[in-house]
């Protein structure tokens, strides 16, 4: 019996030392739902109940939907959180090896968390124009892109958990689109997002990074950016885009896009940080999947010496430099992710982002 309650003891420490379980209870004031932003295809014709047609009836789609929770005491600017590519909310919740994700680990250090599932995606799924969603075998492909290894293989010391059922439970959280994808729409949902957020640091993820600046130009709402892992869509003013960076990626060169300089110079209106993890190579590789990230890295240097001459708050920030090794593409849910919010944390705390 002695012997029994000593390994019970000895389990539990253990699970408070990995962070499995919360040190102290997490009190939540307020919690709910919402959809914002969209867009209404007015009936055509006059309804008919008695003979029903598509034509006599409103459709309500493209927008948002959040859920949100707020702690007791909570600090004054919240974190809106945007998923990635063929991810949605899910991406901050729970990681794949069942520990907490970034949206307990700041719910916990006081701050309102708002998750959204962008247009088209997710729990926001109704569309204003047709799509398809086919049943397409693609995980083996995005376990590369998303540089995890080279299927089946992880890299070495790779800091996602790489036990069966984290992998699985990760693959199960990939969501395809409902219709083709628009950042615009996505980003006037996003900025809709923001008017009932109200003021806050919004947090992007991969793709999800190209809808962060075009919602940067669109609302006034924003406080600052953290991007983890952009990988597309960054805007620079005209007569300053550079030249496509050369790759072996599958997707070809790496391209920038072109903004009026009106546009972009609301880029610098509040700070931004920008987070990538490790296996990017420094020089050209044969690997397409880390040569695209190669490219997308040097695109962020460009596009933040972009922003910071223009007058902004730009910093991009490579894990490695830090000392965190080991980082995939989804660093914010990896085995050190709460090393990875420490330096989140840092940044808001140097930018005045966390007060209450």
């Amino acid at each position: 019996m002695f012997a029994a309650a000593t390994k019970l003891s000895a389990s539990l420490a253990a699970l408070l030392l990995a962070g499995a379980l919360s040190a102290a209870p997490l009190s939540i004031e307020k919690q709910g739902s919402f959809a914002a932003g969209g867009t209404v295809v007015p009936a055509k014709t006059a309804y008919d109940p008695y003979h029903p047609t598509a034509d006599g009836q409103d459709l309500h789609g493209d927008h948002a939907f959040v859920r949100y929770q707020i702690p007791t005491d909570a600090r004054t600017y919240p974190l809106v959180f945007l998923h990635g590519h063929g991810e949605f909310s899910k991406t901050w919740e729970t990681t794949p090896d069942g520990r907490d994700g970034f949206q307990n680990i700041f719910l916990s250090r006081g701050f309102k968390v708002y998750l959204v599932d962008q247009p088209r995606r997710g729990g926001a799924g109704k569309a204003t124009v047709k799509g398809e969603i086919p049943a397409k075998s693609d995980e083996a492909f995005f376990f590369g892109q998303f540089r995890m290894g080279m299927w089946p293989k992880f890299y070495e010391n790779s800091q996602f958990p790489e036990d069966a059922e984290s992998l699985n439970q990760f693959f199960r959280q990939m969501t395809p689109n409902t219709a083709p994808y628009d950042a615009k729409v996505n980003a006037r949902a996003m900025a809709a997002v923001l008017e009932k957020s109200d003021d806050a640091v919004l947090v992007t993820h991969s793709q999800g990074g190209g809808i962060g600046w075009l919602t940067g130009m669109m609302s006034d709402r924003i406080k600052g950016i953290a991007s983890y892992e952009p990988g597309s869509n960054f805007p620079f003013p005209k007569g300053e885009v550079p030249a496509p960076i050369r790759t072996s990626s599958f997707f070809g060169d790496f391209k920038a896009d072109e903004v009026p300089l009106e546009d972009f110079k609301k880029l610098t209106r509040y700070p931004i940080v920008i987070y990538y993890g490790d296996y990017i190579p420094k020089e050209p590789s044969t690997n397409p999947h880390l040569d695209y990230w190669r490219a997308a890295v040097k695109m962020a240097h460009l596009w933040a010496d972009a922003v910071n001459r223009h007058g902004g708050d730009v910093e991009v920030i490579e894990l490695p430099e830090k000392g965190l090794r080991g980082n995939t593409h989804f660093l914010f849910a990896e085995k050190n992710n709460l090393e990875v919010a420490d330096l989140f944390s840092a940044w808001l705390k140097d930018k005045k982002l966390d007060i209450r």
